[in-house]
Parts: structure tokens; C-alpha cells; sequence
């Protein structure tokens, strides 16, 4: 059995097949770094600058716009998956790691702003925001940022980006 990683979108013509591809594999390859061998699933919605605004609002009370949103089900320490603490599935047993949501219009334009492009965007969010399902934070300049950036650093150097 392998991860589930279903992506959606919440407005016509968003994404494209490439983006899919991109973020699957960030995904993937953030979970395989982090030592997940445990099948898992993660939903992803892929949404515009004025959706993920909503979105923030609703569940963050921050009515602002932003590039993505992450939404962990369980508890877990950084660098420390643990599958028996996780929900799972009932019906295919796979690990439920959470949601995120990736503004697509932000992604485009911080990849351009950076001057590295929309798939090395995307696939960095998509890693952000994986680490963030499992256990890593950055709410201060401290510890746990210079961890979390270790390890967007080394996932993306797995991916050649």
C-alpha cells in the first residue's frame, strides 16, 4: 500500500497536471526523509489568493491571504513520526495526516518574486507544509524554525530543486 495524496481544487481552472505531479512528489519525498514508511493520506486543495483568505479567516481568525495553510489531525514531535499515535482510516488502515491549502496564485507569484519559479514554489510549500502535518513548527526565530528550515533544505536537495 502506498500514500493516498488527493488534490482538489476549489475554482475552475486551477491547477494543471505538472502542478499535481510537483506536489505529489514534494509530499512523497518529505515523508520518505522523514523516515514515514507507514502509508499515509494528506488532502490537498489547491485554491486562489481570495480561497486560502477565506480559509484563514474561518479557521485561523486571520483575514488575510496567504500562500499555504496547513491543517495537522494528530500530535506529533518533529523528527519523530510515530504511527501509533496517529488516526487512521478505518477502512484502508493508512495513517490521516491532515489537510493543506496551497494558494496557487501566491505560489506563481513568489516563484516569480524569488526568481526561482512556480515548480520550485510549489513543491517548497507542499514541503512546508508536510513538515508542518508532521510535528514541525516555526513560530519563533528560535530552535524549531532552524530545525524546520534544515529540513525543507534537506528534502529539497533529495528532490534537485
Amino acid at each position: 500500500m502506498e500514500h493516498e495524496i488527493s488534490i482538489s481544487r476549489d475554482r475552475a481552472g486551477l491547477g494543471s497536471n505538472s502542478a499535481y505531479r510537483y506536489i505529489r512528489r514534494a509530499i512523497v519525498e518529505t515523508l520518505a526523509a522523514e523516515g514515514v514508511d507507514t502509508p499515509c493520506e494528506v488532502d490537498v486543495l489547491l485554491t486562489d489568493d481570495e480561497g486560502i483568505r477565506e480559509i484563514n479567516a474561518q479557521f485561523r481568525n486571520i483575514d488575510r491571504a496567504t500562500d499555504v495553510l496547513s491543517f495537522p489531525l494528530n500530535e506529533l514531535q518533529p523528527g519523530k513520526f510515530s504511527a501509533e499515535l496517529c488516526e487512521r482510516d478505518p477502512d484502508s488502515g493508512r495513517v490521516l495526516l491532515g489537510d493543506m491549502a496551497i494558494s496557487l496564485e501566491r505560489a506563481r507569484a513568489q516563484g516569480e518574486e524569488f526568481g526561482h519559479g512556480e515548480k520550485r514554489e510549489l513543491c517548497y510549500l507542499a514541503i512546508h507544509s508536510t513538515l508542518h502535518l508532521l510535528g514541525y513548527d516555526h513560530i519563533d526565530e528560535g530552535e524549531d524554525k532552524r530545525l524546520m528550515r534544515s529540513r525543507e533544505k534537506a528534502v529539497c536537495e533529495r528532490l534537485g530543486i
